[in-house]
């Protein structure tokens, strides 16, 4: 049996630092197990804001597959390796922390009369801990404009991402979508789609999911787990992004 879930975007955690301001689909800042409160292979999902010139300072991570999406703005890394690089909005990056790797991430816009930057990060475990930490990025922003879902970031066999990354039960599919405009979101047992901007109506084939269609709005989030293929219609403009996930965190880690 199928089952979804819908997260408004009201009901995020939510997190102010200096200069940042985070939404979080998952609890994350403290001290949580992130595993724990996982949906499939999903274990971080934040949404921020940063204010020009700002950002967060050098940390670290390991044994993560970190999926960077810029919605406006830039955002500049560098990391304990010496590597800088600038993500904009139509970009994605995908980091592979392996062994550990300590970076910072940066809105580059000065701090007077700058833009604020919106960057979503999303976390997996990787298939195997350690290897050495690798950066990809690429742009599809072209491919997002000719129509249609784009799998941006992908560890599954088969798939031709935009990115690879190092979880081989995972796909990350974006689209830009016009009023009208419907995407087919492929079956999995683990779902998580969000509503980027815009507004969308999400059905299962029959036209329903369990008797109802669901409309989404900007930062809407719908879990689902063994649902059919689901059909997302643009109310508005809108941008989305999908996750089909084949395992769960747990059974990963």
């Amino acid at each position: 049996m199928s089952v979804i879930v819908v997260v408004p975007s009201d009901e995020r955690s939510y997190w102010r630092g200096d200069g940042i301001v985070t939404r979080q689909s998952f609890p994350f800042t403290g001290n949580f197990d992130l595993a724990q409160n996982a949906h499939g292979l999903l274990l971080v999902h934040n949404d921020d804001l940063i204010e020009p010139g700002n950002g967060v300072d050098m940390h670290r991570h390991r044994d993560a597959e970190i999926v960077t999406w810029v919605v406006e703005g830039e955002v500049s890394h560098r990391d304990s390796s010496g590597a800088t690089g600038v993500i904009r909005a139509g970009q994605v990056q995908a980091m592979s922390a392996g062994d550990g790797v300590t970076h910072a991430e940066t809105n580059t816009a000065p701090r007077r009369g700058g833009a604020v930057a919106r960057v979503i990060q999303m976390w997996l475990p990787p298939d195997e801990p350690g290897g050495k930490p690798e950066y990809r990025t690429a742009d599809v922003a072209g491919a997002l404009a000719a129509g249609g879902l784009v799998t941006v970031a992908s560890g599954i066999p088969g798939h031709k991402p935009a990115v690879a990354i190092r979880n081989d039960a995972a796909a990350l599919h974006a689209a830009r979508l016009a009023p009208g405009d419907t995407v087919v979101l492929p079956a999995a047992p683990y779902g998580h789609l969000f509503v980027v901007r815009g507004l969308v109506g999400s059905t299962d084939p029959s036209g329903t999911v369990d008797g109802a269609e669901r409309v989404l709005g900007d930062g809407d989030a719908l879990r689902s787990r063994r649902a059919p293929d689901l059909y997302v219609t643009a109310l508005a403009d809108a941008e989305i992004l999908y996750w089909e996930m084949h395992a769960a965190a747990l059974s990963a880690l």
